[in-house]
């Protein structure tokens, strides 16, 4: 089989042409990972506790308010629109190739080799990858809050802080590594708890709004809030929409774990759907409760008071819950929920990029160390070690950049891979199902307008995220260029320009190293290439470690 001839027409190892998409039909090739581990509701709650409701609710909504004022449950549910169209893509690319290398892997079989490596593998790597130092950050910070180590706890760039947040990505890469079910059984556990208490602070913050004993300041529910021609600016609606994308990602560790799930080409994308719908509904009761309690105000408990911007829930908290004994233990409560949402996280972020990276390896785009799985736990050994051990790497090295600032930049460089590899699989889903989606009006809508529309929401957003990080105030830190024509310049753009670059550089180093991946030979589900560059079926699973 020639390169030219594997682009053009690939054919299956009889020598018939493979019609395109066809590829996805073919069966499943295992890679190892343990099959019939984590059913419906065991999956729904990974990808709950993947996006995290109680962390992304202390580090964002703060800001959202400062950005969209009273319309932020408005803002819930217009972002939820992209976010729900987005999980159904990846329902139905699921439902067609339950391969835990989803975005890389769907990407490359419907769109291009080099299409799915950058944006479907680097991008979800990059996401990932830059959101982990501040998870590590706010999870050691916490855990000094959670004791009453405020010094300490308030100090994001303290050693003690440090050494703290290198230890839970250490415990948690070794949860992770005892494999699935010891990682998803936690997930269950700490996620219930999480809703539970989230759902009890809202309630409680609406009937004392309700009893008239909320502070100075609140505000009374109304209709107005969901009104879109309040909102000030299209800018201000994008700004937003951007911090509503971090606070709904996550959601898609659930079709990571496909391989590893009861019926993967159903439960997986179904359980992704559920757990979109369900953050829509966590956000908003929570978000309305809590702005009608502190209402909007600069000082206090207002919401769009600086000094709690980074953390609004540990504040309210101590407000709604009170200052009995039971109202003191909630509160301790809600910020070990803040603490264990943070740990859950980043628990979640180290799956699904390990199974990314896993998936490359066995498909022959990145090194086969990475293919190896444990013989024992049946979990992913060198993708989950090495993504940790980066983690950790460049959370030291941020620590002592501009005083940890950008670390926080990192996290917003990570929105604009969020949205990419996210975009990517609505468009690859639309492509393989260019010619079935006709049919009915239902595949129409569920695997043509629906998945489509996510794509171009998605990278609408993504092209407005570059537009407004030009701008170096948007940014925590910057650097001037030390030469004409001294420009000043982001950390947010300098971290996104920088991972491209990175990601640019492996990939071509991967497409001269591994050639045959990148000239389509490798990306049918039931082949595999040899050593000497030929193109093979294989019924064996990958090495173990």
């Amino acid at each position: 089989m020639t390169a030219d001839r594997a682009q053009e027409d690939p054919v299956d190892s009889d020598g018939t042409a493979v019609e395109p998409g066809s590829e996805f039909d073919e069966p499943l090739v295992p890679k190892g990972l343990r099959p019939n581990s984590i059913g419906l509701v065991t999956s729904t709650a990974v990808g709950m506790a993947s996006t995290a409701p109680a962390y992304s609710l202390a580090a964002t909504l703060g800001f959202v308010v400062v950005i969209i004022g009273v319309q932020s449950p408005l803002l819930v549910v217009l972002a939820f629109i992209p976010m729900f169209f987005s999980s159904w893509a990846n329902k139905e690319m699921n439902r067609a190739d339950p391969d835990c290398g989803t975005s890389f892997t769907w990407a490359a079989r419907a769109l291009g080799p080099r299409t799915g490596w950058f944006a479907g593998g680097w991008g979800t790597i990059a996401a990932d990858f830059l959101a982990m130092a501040s998870y590590a950050q706010v999870a050691g910070q916490y855990l000094f809050l959670l004791f009453g180590a405020t010094a300490i706890g308030e100090n994001a760039t303290s050693p003690w802080v440090l050494l703290t947040g290198i230890g839970w990505i250490v415990l948690l890469t070794w949860i992770c590594y005892r494999g699935i079910q010891v990682s998803a059984r936690l997930q269950v556990v700490l996620v219930v708890i999480e809703v539970i208490l989230l759902a009890v602070l809202a309630v409680t913050a609406l009937i004392k709004v309700g009893t008239g004993h909320a502070p100075v300041g609140h505000l009374t529910p109304s209709w107005t809030w969901f009104d879109p021609f309040k909102i000030s600016s299209f800018g201000v609606f994008m700004q937003g929409m951007l911090l509503m994308l971090f606070m709904y990602w996550g959601w898609d560790t659930t079709v990571s774990l496909n391989e590893e799930s009861d019926e993967p080409t159903r439960i997986p994308g179904t359980a992704g759907v559920i757990s979109t719908v369900i953050l829509l509904v966590t956000f908003l009761i929570v978000i309305l409760s809590v702005q009608s309690y502190a209402g909007i105000g600069t000082h206090g408990i207002g919401l769009g008071n600086p000094d709690n911007q980074n953390d609004v829930l540990s504040v309210l908290g101590s407000a709604i819950f009170g200052g009995s004994g039971i109202g003191q233990v909630a509160s301790r409560l809600l910020v070990l929920m803040v603490l264990t949402s943070t740990a859950a996280t980043a628990q979640t972020t180290i799956l699904p990029n390990a199974r990314t990276t896993l998936s490359m390896a066995f498909h022959k785009a990145l090194p086969d160390s990475f293919a190896r799985v444990h013989p024992r736990y049946r979990s992913p050994t060198v993708s989950t070690i090495v993504f940790s051990v980066m983690s950790v790497v460049f959370y030291v090295i941020m620590n002592f950049v501009s005083g940890g600032n950008v670390i926080s930049d990192s996290v917003s460089a990570g929105t604009f891979f969020i949205a990419l590899y996210l975009g990517i699989t609505g468009f690859a889903c639309v492509w393989h199902y260019r010619r079935s989606m006709f049919t009915s009006g239902r595949t129409l809508w569920t695997q043509g307008v629906m998945p489509g529309l996510s794509g171009v929401m998605l990278f609408a957003l993504l092209g407005w995220n570059i537009y407004t990080y030009t701008d170096p105030n948007q940014s925590f830190t910057t650097w001037s260029l030390p030469f004409p024509p001294h420009w000043t310049i982001g950390g947010v753009l300098i971290v996104a320009v920088v991972t491209v670059v990175v990601g640019l550089g492996c990939m071509f180093a991967m497409e001269r190293y591994r050639p045959a991946f990148f000239r389509g030979e490798t990306m049918h589900t039931g082949l595999s290439i040899t050593d000497d560059d030929q193109v093979v079926r294989i019924d064996t699973e990958p090495p173990v470690a």
